[in-house]
């Protein structure tokens, strides 16, 4: 859940109440997105002992999505990161746009690079990389990544692929090549990004899981109980039909599936 302001995403106005709610265990991180101080504080009193921070690597997307500029985010994370610090809270950095944006188009490597070795610096732990449009190719991902992996080793990177092209599998598979092991995924491929106009979820995780279990790659994941989550989500809860392809293929009692 995110600790955002109520007045513009009222629906996360609950998420001190989503995170108590948890049945949390051992060895799993369940971090928080905060966009300022103010959300952080509301983390701190929560309990929170993850939080992540977002900026972008394009100006235009990040004025729209947090009223800054790239340079005013990273000054207000610094300081962010500072007090996180004194509270024993680890931070996680995002960058979004990393391929294109949906106001100036394709995005510069060495711009994505710059943002994410700022927020290296100033504390992240992990610097997510997102392509929000969804838009990248492959060949996008082995040009950014070429960049960026002379900075920043690949133990420090993360990839969090939307799906709107129908790209996100081919892209991770890419970053897996480059030595990049952590995907941020959603169950039944919810998301999406109100600011980045046609963009549709993340990669579906139980996709992502089938693929990498089809690679001999563990993942400690059982996807026969994840494809049962999904169609609960989806056919119970927000009645609608699940965007996760594996789920949509096979039923939910295929014991192949483990």
């Amino acid at each position: 859940t995110s600790c955002v302001s109520r007045r513009w995403v009222p629906q996360l106005s609950d998420a001190a109440e989503v995170f108590g709610s948890i049945q949390k265990a051992d060895g799993v991180s369940y971090p928080v997105l905060v966009p300022n101080d103010k959300g952080l504080t509301a983390a701190i009193e929560a309990g929170v002992k993850e939080v992540a921070v977002f900026t972008a690597a394009s100006e235009q997307f990040v004025t729209r999505n947090t009223n800054m500029t790239i340079t005013e985010s990273l000054r207000v994370y610094t300081d962010l990161c500072k007090r996180a610090k004194e509270h024993d809270i680890l931070v996680r950095g995002y960058v979004s746009t990393v391929i294109s944006c949906p106001y100036k188009g394709l995005v510069d490597a060495r711009q994505v690079t710059d943002v994410a070795e700022e927020l290296i610096s100033m504390g992240c732990y992990e610097v997510s990389l997102g392509d929000t449009v969804g838009a990248g190719t492959p060949g996008e991902w082995r040009r950014l990544l070429s960049t960026i992996l002379t900075k920043i080793p690949a133990d420090r990177l993360a990839v969090h692929c939307h799906d709107t092209y129908g790209q996100a599998l081919a892209n991770i598979a890419t970053a897996l090549e480059f030595g990049i092991s952590t995907v941020d995924s959603s169950v039944a491929g919810l998301g999406g990004c109100p600011y980045a106009p046609g963009a549709t979820g993340n990669v579906a995780t139980e996709d992502v899981v089938f693929m990498l279990h089809g690679m001999g790659i563990p993942t400690g994941v059982n996807l026969l109980e994840l494809m049962k989550i999904s169609k609960y989500i989806s056919s119970t809860v927000l009645e609608r039909k699940t965007n996760s392809k594996v789920t949509q293929a096979f039923p939910a009692t295929d014991k192949g599936l483990n």
